[in-house]
């Protein structure tokens, strides 16, 4: 595979003069027609060479005067299809490509009005800059020559830099989910749009999912014969050019490419759905906001985290202190040991980071933190605790202490108990 670029300047131009209006208002977007040769190499191998060529996409009528007419034009004349009505934004968001579209060797004449048996098709794609939908657009054009052969890429008809290449538009099938992030136990609905310029149009949805290179096929519903395979999609929503498909409850076997496939003969329009499993991990530690140990003593922290998706996890411990001038930068702890992942019957997994504490009094007033990083956190998840601690004498000497005051207690509580008893033998053996 080769790729030739066209000159790109043109159309960073038109981006400049259109970015500012929406799509509804303007009759023309840059795009790319990526173009393509098919020729024998030096080994007798088909190789495709794909050409970049700067073209504008205008909208309007036959006979209309071009906007840019140093370029390849695409006219889209009106049809009952129009990609503008799906498009959200402006149209700075807006990347936008022509290929050519091969029927796969099936020649037959469209269904919509002024169709032709020679007609050719191309296909026009607009993607969301930030990903938030795929249009493509089926443009079907009627060749003022028609080429004896069925068009494929071994008999594309020509475009010359310049030409004008009058298009309706056919058929379009969009996504507004091209990529989906989602938690774990949630319904998810993927979705999926189609519009045909024709009534009665005999057509075949179908989804597939592909998962670690296995495919399986979910759902499947046949206008000709009525028939459906699978579950997840409305036929009500369907005869409203609906496709979506909706998840119930979503598993880690959930997670894959979702293809939704819009077959009318002989066109056949395709959108990937990546669906992401998210789910961010919970995490906790073994002891609470204030520990408090004695010099030569030992503690086992441990932070765990638990219920995450996917596998990848970083965890690391960090020291600080919390005295006033001293450095805010944490020291990253070197001694902290790691549990092995452990993988849960719902998909998810878990790990634990811990260390042994054997503090000196230097270590008092310090805080620890356990930082843990996810691809579902937005910001990483810091749990802590602040470490106390004192010599191991003061301890007993208070112990001795509160002995001493206890033992000074019970005395006066003898000596009031004694003098209480005395007073009251003094009063039985007093005469009356």
């Amino acid at each position: 595979m080769v790729l030739m670029f066209g000159g790109l300047l043109p159309v960073m131009f038109f981006t400049a003069v259109v970015s500012s209006q929406s799509i509804h208002e303007v009759r023309w977007l840059p795009c790319q027609f990526i173009d393509e040769h098919v020729e024998l190499n030096e080994e007798g191998h088909r190789e495709t060479k794909y050409i970049h060529r700067d073209a504008v996409l205008q909208f309007g009528q036959i006979g209309d005067s071009l906007v840019h007419s140093e370029l390849i034009t695409f006219l889209v004349t009106a049809s009952k299809v129009d990609m503008r009505r799906y498009v959200k934004g402006g149209v700075d968001t807006l990347q936008c490509e022509v290929r050519r579209y091969s029927t796969g060797g099936i020649q037959m004449r469209w269904p919509g009005m002024g169709a032709q048996e020679q007609d050719i098709f191309f296909a026009c794609t607009l993607r969301h800059a930030e990903g938030l939908f795929v249009i493509t657009t089926f443009l079907r054009h009627s060749p003022s020559n028609p080429n004896a052969h069925q068009p494929d890429f071994q008999h594309w008809t020509p475009v010359a830099d310049r030409d004008t290449v009058s298009t309706t538009a056919a058929m379009l099938v969009l996504s507004n989910t091209p990529t989906v992030e989602v938690g774990l136990q949630n319904d998810q609905t993927l979705n999926c749009e189609f519009a045909v310029d024709h009534r009665s149009a005999h057509l075949t949805v179908e989804w597939r999912l592909q998962r670690r290179g296995d495919r399986s096929k979910l759902f499947t519903y046949s206008s000709r014969s009525g028939q459906t395979e699978g579950s997840g999609v409305s036929l009500k929503a369907i005869a409203k050019g609906d496709a979506s498909l909706k998840i119930p409850s979503t598993k880690h076997t959930s997670e894959g490419t979702y293809i939704c496939s819009v077959q009318v003969p002989p066109l056949l329009g395709t959108q990937d759905i990546a669906l992401n499993i998210m789910e961010p991990p919970r995490v906790s530690l073994s002891v609470s906001s204030e520990v408090s140990l004695v010099v030569g003593g030992e503690q086992k922290v441990v932070c765990e985290s638990v219920g995450y998706y996917p596998l990848d996890v970083h965890m690391e411990w960090l020291k600080e202190s919390l005295s006033p001038g001293a450095s805010r930068m944490p020291e990253v702890l070197k001694v902290v040991m790691f549990s092995s992942h452990r993988h849960h019957q719902d998909g998810t997994y878990s790990v634990s980071a811990f260390f042994l504490l054997h503090p000196t009094l230097q270590d008092s007033g310090f805080r620890y933190t356990c930082r843990v990083s996810h691809v579902a956190l937005r910001v990483p998840i810091r749990k802590s605790f602040t470490l106390s601690v004192t010599e191991e004498d003061s301890i007993l000497g208070y112990i001795f202490l509160f002995g001493l005051l206890i033992l000074v207690m019970v005395l006066i509580l003898a000596f009031l108990c004694s003098k209480i008893l005395a007073d009251r033998e003094a009063r039985k053996s007093k005469p009356y």
